[in-house]
């Protein structure tokens, strides 16, 4: 995404993509021999889902997206999900106002202490920049079901550079000591950023989502690939397979685009440090939950089945702790 791109802008660019995610569907994926496309066999831990309930919080970035621009519930990510063997969720904050973080916090937390939904941890939002973080961090110190922290970064409001100032990155930090994750969401040419922030903070662990926010529609990526390497060399990050589903443009092959991304995301993460994640309900600006999982088992087929099961499953139980 362009420096000075908008997240509405962003998914504009990405909103006509949706008629033609038909490959890796489910015909062609049974005809290749796929054998979890239809009701997927392998159970999945959805590290990246996405609710807002209007009558809790209303995020504001939404009122400039009318397709996004509705009440999301537990109950419509059952429908999006209906036979897809998802078995936990790891709820990802959606960018609320900075005075409804916390109440974002305990909404979740009073969630996953339900037991009730696949919900069972939560990323919640949060501003590293503030001098104020700390003290709010630290409210999730223990938490069993709060386990990290996200800010967006590929917004206007966070030029290049933004996150290795030295406030950022005291308080990055701050949550390596206070045994929290943080989530990397940036643009794809600023991956080297990201980079010098997990060397800064070695005990902290990173998720970088996204696959880095490559895209289908570059065919350019040999700096991406570069960079991507190199996070790969870093232990204390793991890559989130997630959300580069909006990048695939109309009548492309949504698999065979996607899979020399993936790809070389796991050859440079290794299949014990990336984890799938779903991105709904973005995600249903160009595909949905179903055409995302089908084009994934697609890029898949040729694994071991133990090794798919590490990306849908193991890996997020392992990293994030889930009971």
């Amino acid at each position: 995404m362009n420096p000075n791109t908008s997240r509405r802008d962003f998914l504009k660019q990405s909103a006509t993509a949706g008629a033609g995610l038909l490959a890796g569907s489910l015909v062609e994926l049974e005809a290749e021999g796929v054998p979890n496309a239809k009701n997927h066999a392998i159970p999945i831990v959805d590290t990246h889902q996405h609710l807002w309930d209007f009558r809790k919080f209303r995020p504001p970035w939404l009122s400039s997206e009318p397709k996004l621009n509705k009440s999301t519930t537990m109950e419509d990510y059952y429908k999006a999900t209906a036979g897809l063997n998802v078995v936990k969720t790891v709820y990802m904050e959606v960018d609320v106002a900075q005075k409804q973080q916390m109440e974002e916090a305990q909404w979740v937390t009073e969630v996953c202490k339900a037991h009730n939904t696949p919900m069972v941890a939560g990323v919640v939002s949060c501003r590293p920049a503030l001098p104020s973080f700390g003290d709010y961090a630290r409210h999730f110190k223990g938490s069993p079901y709060i386990k990290g922290t996200r800010q967006v970064l590929q917004v206007p409001e966070a030029p290049k550079g933004f996150c290795l100032r030295p406030q950022y990155v005291k308080n990055i930090q701050l949550l390596g000591e206070l045994g929290l994750t943080f989530d990397i969401c940036i643009r794809p040419e600023e991956l080297s950023d990201g980079i010098k922030l997990a060397q800064l903070c070695p005990n902290t662990r990173f998720i970088l989502d996204h696959c880095g926010n490559a895209s289908a529609r570059n065919p350019h990526q040999e700096q991406w690939e570069r960079d991507i390497a190199d996070f790969g060399q870093q232990p204390n990050v793991v890559c989130k397979i997630s959300g580069i589903i909006k990048t695939v443009k109309p009548g492309w092959n949504a698999g065979k685009e996607l899979e020399p991304i993936i790809l070389h995301v796991i050859e440079s993460f290794g299949t014990e440090r990336v984890m799938f994640g779903g991105d709904w309900p973005v995600c249903n600006v160009s595909s949905s939950f179903r055409g995302w999982v089908e084009s994934l088992d697609w890029i898949l087929r040729n694994m071991k089945p133990e090794e798919q099961r590490k990306i849908y499953h193991d890996n997020a139980v392992r990293f994030y702790g889930l009971k």
